[in-house]
């Protein structure tokens, strides 16, 4: 039987970039993926902290999904958090807002692709 381990706190806080200092091309180089922007639209209709990586239903692996969050939280659009065995989600849509007005309004607006 597999033993889940518990995160760390200090894990789960690399890699989180503050949005003043992304530029706007790995803004649009983290939104130009179609999954990322599921993401984002996703955690966009839902509280913070609400949403577990885990609970997404995507049609990429594990090891995928994860690297599609790596991309988000080095480009400010993301921030996550440890609890206990599961990441917690939260879009930064203030944060992001404030520097590249509009953008996150354009992606939330656009309708999810229907699943191939």
């Amino acid at each position: 039987m597999a033993v889940k381990r518990r995160l760390d706190d200090d894990q789960t806080k690399a890699g989180h970039a503050d949005p003043r200092d992304v530029s706007l091309e790995t803004a649009l180089d983290a939104l130009a993926d179609p999954i990322r922007r599921s993401i984002v639209r996703q955690l966009a209709g839902c509280p913070d902290w609400t949403r577990a990586c885990g609970s997404f239903e995507l049609p990429v692996t594990n090891g995928t999904l994860s690297h599609h969050f790596a991309t988000l939280r080095n480009a400010g659009l993301i921030e996550q958090r440890a609890d206990a065995t599961r990441r917690l989600n939260r879009l930064r849509r203030p944060e992001f807002e404030a520097r590249f007005p509009g953008l996150l309004a354009l992606v939330i607006a656009e309708p999810d692709a229907p699943a191939k």
